[in-house]
């Protein structure tokens, strides 16, 4: 597995795998031929079905356009064989014809691969010689250490200085969505709820006000998201929402120190981090249950952390929170990161919130593990038909 900083990514919205990742190779493309002057852009399957919803042209035209033309062709019923967020590259002649042609795809979280599970060459390289939760937590055991202290090991002390950043954008989203009002872009005419939630919850007793909260800041970072705002990828830019609204949530709420918080990061990183090399966190590959489903999974195991679970009950907690979103599929009105996005989100907030309840009450001890419900998500997300997986052909997405 590779650096945490390949997974909590800083950027901006609407899509981590239609928008980061498609012109983080456009860069890539320029870096690797200076000398070009023109261009040829296929987009192919699921980048091309949804992408001028995802906004994916304008982050490549953005890159490329700086230094001349652009030919952008969008291919949505042709299917890559190693992913379907397939595009090609290519340079442009004088003639007409092309030159230097480079496939790559965008699988997930804003990460590239050249295909046949070959990364690219700027990945960064692998860090984590333990490949699965079970491996893991036999270390914490022998060794007495908990999660994050796993991920420090790996990472080295320098990674609590990235993810202090990471964890100031994200209260930055939090607070910039709680107060931005009005419509958001696109042309669904949607109006931001955050502000309306957030100001409602705080009329309530302490019991329903948690919810009415943690609703409240999850919507507003995938609202930020949404209008092309500054996010992190948690794990993806479509469901960037949960674990930013469960640890703000619970900072403000139980004050709990910066220190205890970064750890809950590292845990919520690792955790996803799994997921990302054992199955996939891409809608267009597994459906949503590889984003929001993780990132509620993410979520999960930093409360049940940072309410003092031990190894088991934290694993147990990311357990359900991935277990029960199996099977969602990712379907957005109109290809745009809204639809049911932002609300779904919100709820996965509150489902972490209960996961941790939930295993917190338990000895740690349950019959389905974790990487168990990961295996099962990759094979429940390549069952799933391509028109339930980022193509706006089936699901709620016919509805737009």
């Amino acid at each position: 597995m590779k650096s945490l900083r390949e997974l909590y990514r800083i950027g901006t919205g609407p899509s981590s795998s239609h928008t980061m990742g498609p012109q983080a190779a456009a860069k890539q493309y320029l870096q690797r031929h200076p000398d070009a002057k023109a261009f040829n852009v296929v987009l192919y399957g699921s980048l091309a079905a949804t992408g001028k919803g995802h906004m994916t042209d304008v982050a490549i035209l953005r890159v490329l356009e700086e230094r001349g033309p652009v030919d952008l062709l969008w291919e949505p019923s042709v299917f890559l064989p190693f992913h379907p967020n397939g595009m090609k590259f290519a340079t442009k002649q004088n003639d007409g014809s092309l030159s230097d042609e480079w496939i790559v795809y965008s699988v997930g979280g804003g990460a590239l691969s050249e295909g046949n599970d070959t990364p690219s060459a700027h990945d960064n390289e692998k860090l984590y010689p333990l490949q699965t939760m079970e491996e893991i937590m036999a270390w914490c055991q022998k060794t007495g250490h908990t999660f994050w202290e796993y991920v420090e090991q790996c990472e080295g002390s320098e990674i609590w200085n990235y993810l202090r950043e990471v964890w100031q954008v994200m209260q930055e989203s939090v607070e910039r969505g709680i107060n931005h009002e009005g419509i958001l872009p696109g042309p669904l005419g949607l109006q931001r709820k955050a502000p309306v939630y957030f100001t409602k919850a705080k009329g309530y007793k302490a019991n329903l006000q948690s919810d009415g909260l943690v609703y409240a800041y999850a919507l507003a970072v995938s609202e930020e998201n949404a209008s092309g705002g500054i996010i992190v990828t948690a794990p993806t830019c479509g469901s960037c929402g949960v674990l930013p609204a469960v640890l703000y949530h619970l900072s403000r709420g139980h004050l709990f120190s910066e220190e205890r918080i970064l750890h809950a990061l590292a845990t919520a990183g690792l955790i996803g981090n799994l997921v990302k090399h054992n199955a996939s966190i891409s809608g267009a590959d597994v459906g949503c249950q590889g984003e929001v489903g993780v990132a509620s999974a993410m979520a999960s195991g930093a409360a049940c952390q940072l309410f003092g679970g031990s190894v088991a009950q934290i694993e147990y907690a990311a357990e359900m929170g991935l277990e029960h979103h199996l099977g969602m599929t990712c379907d957005p009105v109109c290809g745009l990161v809204q639809i049911p996005c932002i609300e779904r989100n919100a709820f996965a907030a509150a489902r972490a919130l209960d996961a941790n309840f939930f295993a917190s009450l338990s000895d740690g001890q349950h019959r389905v593990s974790f990487d168990r419900v990961v295996r099962v998500m990759k094979q429940t997300g390549h069952d799933l038909p391509s028109l339930y997986k980022e193509t706006s052909e089936g699901g709620l997405a016919r509805i737009g």
